[in-house]
């Protein structure tokens, strides 16, 4: 069984879900008392959030690439970022470590493409659903239609996220408020949507809708599990 090295505490709470998935993965795929092998760095997402809104993305890019490269260190064979909004730093932490990193976008598109889909919804920070590095990738290396919401909902979507659910606050009414921008995106001609964000899926899950959802942290987390043990 390979390492696994994680890249987490963006945030914690949504950290401690990667651990207990892949660990389900791991035991449900070899039975007995078999856990995942893993290493893992969890960095202060205080520092992380304030680079981010002050546009200084070189900066936390060398943040995770320092960390990436204490998680190689302590013996990983490979490498996830546990968040979606930090891929947008990707290159950069994988030009300073030797191990493979396994991308998010393309372990979730991957399953989308497989399901026969080409118009997607996404939800995430407004750094995911607003700029290139996610969607482009989508539409570039498999040719997905990215769909929105608005402006007005990507703002209640980045609030919530960040004044709810990165601080463990879990609240009815904001699940309603994602259920119903997630209807107006279908309304728009998104066939399924993106869990985009690793703490979305701490408020709406599959149960919650009879739209289709990807969630992100699942997706990554069984993609981790199955590479180690490949």
């Amino acid at each position: 069984m390979k390492t696994i090295g994680l890249l987490g505490g963006m945030s914690w709470e949504s950290t401690e879900l990667y651990y207990r998935l892949i660990n389900e993965q791991i035991k449900m795929q070899l039975g007995g008392l078999h856990s995942a092998k893993i290493a893992m760095f969890s960095v202060d997402f205080q520092e992380i959030e304030v680079l981010q809104s002050e546009g200084k993305w070189g900066e936390a890019g060398e943040v995770l690439a320092k960390s990436a490269k204490q998680i190689e260190r302590a013996g990983a064979d490979f490498l996830l970022i546990c968040t979606n909004t930090m891929h947008k730093v990707a290159p950069q932490v994988q030009a300073a470590i030797d191990i493979p990193l396994i991308h998010l976008a393309d372990a979730t598109a991957e399953r989308i493409v497989a399901k026969g889909i080409k118009n997607i919804g996404l939800l995430g920070t407004n750094f995911t659903m607003e700029q290139d590095f996610y969607k482009g990738r989508l539409l570039d290396q498999y040719g997905l239609n990215v769909i929105v919401p608005n402006d007005v909902d990507r703002q209640a979507v980045h609030r919530i996220i960040y004044e709810e659910l990165c601080l463990g606050e879990i609240k009815d009414s904001s699940r309603e408020r994602y259920l119903c921008i997630m209807d107006k995106m279908v309304d728009d001609g998104a066939e399924a949507i993106i869990e985009g964000c690793t703490e979305i899926t701490l408020l709406v899950q599959q149960k919650h809708t009879e739209i289709l959802l990807f969630d992100t942290t699942a997706i990554h987390a069984e993609a981790a599990a199955l590479y180690a043990l490949s």
